[in-house]
């Protein structure tokens, strides 16, 4: 195998010592530059895997060559040395491109990690998302101009391990980008380890992200890694994040920042090497605003935004869903994918989907079970906003209602009345209830709102 060679920037002797010592331990070969001219001379003269660059520099800083380097070599990872506890200079250099970040004085297990992992990018092509021979086994479905672009942001955010906010609605697929990332960058090869905060315990919560010694807390009868360690080398993807207690919010702002955690009875801190991408449906800027997350916590993961577009604004991408979905589902029970009408089509282009992608699929595996024959119909929907109306047809009362009556007036009572009975029936518990009505949680949460019954 090639030996890979890293560029090296620092004005103290002490520090690129350092550093080559380490690296040179590595089997790699470094280029040492003590200022910025120098290292722009080293990039035209030399083909580099990687470049370690001191953020304060004589003739410049780090933030300068990122740029420089984003430009003209925009294949080459690179990291930036800051000062210990500069974590603003650390977020604008990842803001700027950088691959990474260490903090002086420079742990050598973490930049180890470091360089590891930058390596294994610098190895694969920008174009390439997966390893010879391996297939692709998660797609972001679409050809609108959005869902375009949204891929294009995913292969980039790929090839960095600045912390992601993943914004959107309910259903838009966010973990879906999380996964791709993931699958897409160098840490491919360890775990991605998703959680969802909103479902652990408050009074768990530590033990399961950081670990606990046995005999630390009532019930500890043996040690327990947390999900920090258990995503070491990987990716930790923190879904609903907005729904993290203060108290837990500073413990994670700790551990991102020093990269390493300490476990519940434990005295010494333990490095992990973790890339975190964080999600919420919620809309944290005005959490933050209304001080129910850290302003320094949401500084530090939203690094780097990716909002992932409402089925609402691509309903171009409809179809494309609509015939890959039917096909997964056919194909699951052996049958041949059934089609839909052009009522039943329109009527889904025409759909709101307040769940979005992940509701159009359970729809469709709904109207796959009551449809009858090889075509699902617009009745077999069963959509809200034309269900009411369907099952009324059938009465002369409602025949008349319709043809006297202001229809809007009689969607609605009819709609929260329906919606009401359920929630009686589940004991107003939502999941429950949504489940009544055959439509998904978001879906229902949204007509709660809409009918005032939220």
């Amino acid at each position: 195998m090639k030996q890979s060679v890293v560029l090296i920037v620092d004005d103290e002797p002490d520090i690129l010592e350092l550093l080559a010592l380490t690296l040179e331990r590595m089997d790699i070969l470094c280029h040492p530059a003590k200022n910025l001219t120098d290292a722009k001379c080293l990039l035209k003269k030399h083909t580099f895997n990687l470049c370690l660059t001191d953020m304060r520099l004589p003739d410049g800083n780090g933030i300068d060559l990122v740029k420089h380097i984003q430009k003209y070599f925009s294949d080459l990872p690179v990291a930036v040395i800051t000062a210990h506890g500069s974590m603003v200079s650390a977020v604008e250099a990842l803001k700027a491109g950088a691959f990474d970040f260490v903090s002086k004085p420079v742990d050598l297990q973490v930049l180890r990690n470091l360089v590891q992992t930058a390596l294994k990018l610098s190895l694969v092509p920008a174009e390439k998302t997966v390893a010879v021979g391996e297939k692709p086994t998660l797609e972001l479905l679409g050809a609108s101009a959005v869902i375009q672009s949204t891929r294009s942001m995913i292969d980039k955010l790929a090839r960095s391990q600045a912390p992601v906010y993943i914004s959107g609605e309910s259903g838009s697929g966010k973990e879906l980008a999380a996964r791709l990332i993931h699958e897409k960058s160098a840490r491919r090869d360890f775990s991605f380890v998703p959680v969802n905060c909103g479902a652990i315990p408050q009074e768990l919560m530590e033990s399961e992200f950081f670990g606990h010694k046995k005999g630390s807390f009532t019930g500890a009868v043996s040690d327990k890694e947390g999900l920090f360690q258990a995503a070491s080398g990987g990716t930790l993807f923190l879904d609903e994040v907005a729904d993290l207690p203060l108290q837990m919010q500073v413990k994670l702002l700790r551990a991102i920042q020093e990269k390493a955690v300490r476990p519940v009875g434990e005295q010494k801190e333990q490095a992990v090497d973790v890339r975190i991408l964080c999600a919420t449906h919620k809309n944290l800027s005005k959490l933050v605003e209304d001080d129910c997350f850290r302003q320094d916590l949401f500084y530090r993961i939203n690094v780097i935004e990716l909002h992932m577009p409402s089925l609402r604004e691509r309903p171009e991408d409809i179809q494309l869903l609509v015939d890959y979905f039917l096909t997964r589902l056919a194909e699951a029970v052996n049958e041949v994918p059934p089609v839909l009408s052009e009522k039943a089509l329109a009527a889904l282009k025409s759909y709101i989907f307040p769940g979005n992608v992940r509701e159009l699929e359970n729809i469709l595996e709904r109207a796959m079970t009551l449809s009858e024959g090889e075509k699902i119909e617009l009745e077999d929907l069963q959509l809200p906003e034309f269900e009411a109306i369907v099952s009324d047809h059938h009465s002369d009362k409602a025949e008349q209602k319709i043809a006297t009556g202001n229809l809007d007036s009689m969607v609605y009572s009819v709609e929260k009345e329906t919606i009401i009975k359920a929630l009686e029936q589940a004991r107003y518990n939502k999941t429950a209830a949504a489940r009544i009505l055959g439509i998904s949680f978001g879906a229902l949460r949204y007509r709660l709102k809409k009918l005032d019954l939220a």
